[in-house]
Parts: structure tokens; sequence; C-alpha cells
């Protein structure tokens, strides 16, 4: 199994790195805009060698494209072509209408399979990467009557191999879940930072008193900004949409503080206790191949 990662980032270094360790890669190809990268990528490791573009593709049984979104959009149809018949092509982010509509008309469509790996950290570039990364995480798989049947089985395998549990999903319904689970918490957290680097002017007292729940809160807001203003531009609808309620649930909560009405208060926090009860869930052990069909 010959794999080339295209964005030796994050993802697709952690994907590099689990499914060498994993015996699923025999030969693992890199390539990256920055060079830098692709040489860091060869001292850590977790790639054996850097090629150009066309010929990584087509030297690969397994593309893995992990890269900004926008940047998918732009580069897929090129990396189709140079696709010889029996390489397979899948992409990892963060949303999918856009991706596969570029596809769409594409004759080597059946060759591409959709995904989205929904794990990640906010750090970013090669010494991000980690082992275990994917481990008992959700993969969802889009418009897949659309890909290949050997195509679906080797990126299904794939993501398995890397601990996954896979399920199908529409890839509308997909952008509309991901903008209420991911999208949102990404923004909620770049404001809040923005707003405390506004008001609070003492560093001091940030760090001093930022306790674990400002930490957690805020992480993600360490973030790539370049990779999330192109998640929020493919998805402006749903998270538009999403923004909406979020302000006006904003709205309620300071209205119920400026009232003293702390009863009502209580009750919406005690209303957002019952999201222990999903989160919570013990995770599934026996993911299949096939996966399980939502959002249709």
């Amino acid at each position: 199994m010959t794999i080339t990662i295209i964005g030796l980032g994050l993802i697709g270094g952690s994907v590099a790195y689990d499914l060498k360790r994993r015996a699923f890669a025999d030969h693992i190809i890199g390539v990256d805009q920055s060079v830098q990268h692709e040489q860091q990528a060869l001292a850590l490791g977790f790639v054996d060698d850097i090629k150009d573009l066309q010929s990584a593709v087509y030297a690969a049984d397994l593309v893995v494209l992990a890269i900004p979104v926008n940047e998918s959009i732009r580069i897929l149809p090129k990396i189709m072509d140079y696709c010889s018949e029996h390489t397979t092509v899948v992409d990892m982010g963060s949303t999918k209408r856009a991706v596969v509509e570029v596809l769409k008309a594409h004759p080597k469509r059946a060759q591409f399979v959709a995904a989205h790996p929904m794990a990640g950290t906010e750090h970013s570039g090669p010494y991000a990467a980690v082992e275990g990364l994917f481990e008992s995480k959700v993969a969802i798989l889009c418009e897949v009557e659309r890909s290949s049947e050997a195509s679906l089985k080797l990126v299904t395998k794939a993501l398995r191999c890397l601990g996954m549990r896979v399920i199908h999903m529409d890839a509308d319904k997909h952008d509309q879940h991901a903008a209420y689970v991911s999208h949102i918490s990404h923004i909620s957290s770049f404001v809040l930072a923005n707003t405390v680097l506004e008001k609070e002017q003492n560093d001091g007292a940030i760090f001093d008193l930022a306790s674990g729940g400002f930490s957690s809160t805020v992480r993600l807001a360490k973030s790539s900004p370049t990779m999330w203003a192109q998640i929020f531009d493919q998805n402006a609808e749903h998270v538009l949409a999403v923004m909406d309620t979020y302000i006006q649930k904003m709205q309620e909560w300071r209205e119920l503080i400026d009232k003293g009405d702390y009863a009502a208060l209580s009750a919406r926090m005690e209303e957002a206790n019952a999201i222990r009860k999903i989160l919570d869930r013990p995770e599934a052990n026996a993911p299949t191949d096939k996966g399980v069909k939502v959002g249709r």
C-alpha cells in the first residue's frame, strides 16, 4: 500500500503516523506547499518520501487530502485528473457540500470519497501531528452512493485502522450538524478571546486567574485562522443560522441577569445540563464497514 498525504500538518501527519505504525501503509509520500513542512515531515519520520503533486498522486493507492477546504476545492479536479485507474482519493475537510459539488461531473468521481474525521486539536503544522489522534472518534462519509465500492471499502478500512467509528451522512446535513456541534464552538472561543483581550488589559491577571474552565473554553481560539476562515466561508449559510440562535440565547440570558430572575436562569441551566446525558453516552465498540446512515 502506497499512500500520498497532501497537507503535512495536524490531520495529515497524524493519519500518516498511525497508518504507518499500524502497518496499513508500506510507503508514505508527502506533499505540502511549504518546503519547510515537507522537510520537517521527513525529519519526524511520518513520511518516507517527498514528490511533486502529479507524481505523488499517480504513484498512490490512496491519496489523503488534508488541507484547508478552499484549497481542497480548488485543487481536487486536478488531483482526480492525475489519478491512475487504481487510485482512491479521500479528503478530510470540515465542510462537504462544496467538495462533492466540485467533482459532481468529473469522470473519475467514483474514485473519490468525501470524509470528515471528527478529531483535532488547536495546534497546526507537522509538529502538531500526534499518534492516536483519531482513536475512538467518529468519521463521517458523505454521498457514499457516488463512490465506487472498492474506494469506499478502502477508505473505510483505513479509517477503522485509525480506530474510528464510521457513519454515513448526506453532505448538506453534515454541514448543518457540523455548524452546531463544531463550528459554533470555535466561533465562541474566538469571540471570548477577543472579548477578554479587549476588556482585560492586565496580562498577568489573565494568566493568574484563568482556571481550567477558562483555559478549556478559550483553547480553540489558538486554532489556525487560515483554516477556520475558510470553513466559515464554505459553511456560512449554516453557521449564520446557528449564530442567530446563539445570539438570541445570549440575549435571553442577559435579560434574566439584568432582571435578577435567577430562578429562571437556574431553570435554563438545568435545561442545559441535559447535554450531559448525550455527551456521556459510551462509545460504540463495534464499528462496521457499512456504516450507519443518518441525516436522510
